[in-house]
């Protein structure tokens, strides 16, 4: 059975996309930690992140190094924080959290409460930005 998140890159469920290319997506996490808190996943399902093939693991790296400038640029923090667990969906996936504190990465912290139209507009704003950074 396919994953959620190959659900979601086939479109069959939806998701707040920020950027794509043919390899690597990346979209909001509909229970963030923080406003912002978004998935990068390759679109191969693969389970764990470490074995990707060596060429997909630095694309999705890249990809998600780019997407932390971007999240910096439009949501206010100290930092972008990256954790990967790889627990809660057998799918090779990256967590990209704007913080201002390391206790900001605790996955046990409450979820930052956002209704569709926060979650769109915030997807909206991300992806103009990736956008005119890609260009």
């Amino acid at each position: 059975m396919a994953s959620v998140f190959t659900r979601i890159i086939r479109g069959e469920l939806p998701c707040y996309k920020v950027a794509e290319d043919e390899r690597v997506l990346a979209f909001l996490d509909i229970h963030p930690l923080k406003r912002g808190h978004m998935l990068v996943v390759p679109k191969a399902e693969v389970d764990l992140l470490f074995d990707l093939d060596p060429e997909l693991y630095a694309h999705l790296m890249e990809f998600a190094r780019k997407l932390a400038r971007v999240l910096a640029e439009v949501v206010p923090c100290e930092r972008v924080g990256m954790a990967v667990l790889g627990m809660e969906v057998p799918h090779a996936h990256i967590h990209l959290i704007p913080i201002d504190c390391e206790s900001d990465l605790l996955f046990t912290n409450p979820r930052v409460p956002m209704g569709p139209a926060e979650f769109t507009a915030l997807a909206e704003a991300l992806g103009r930005v990736w956008a005119q950074q890609a260009n």
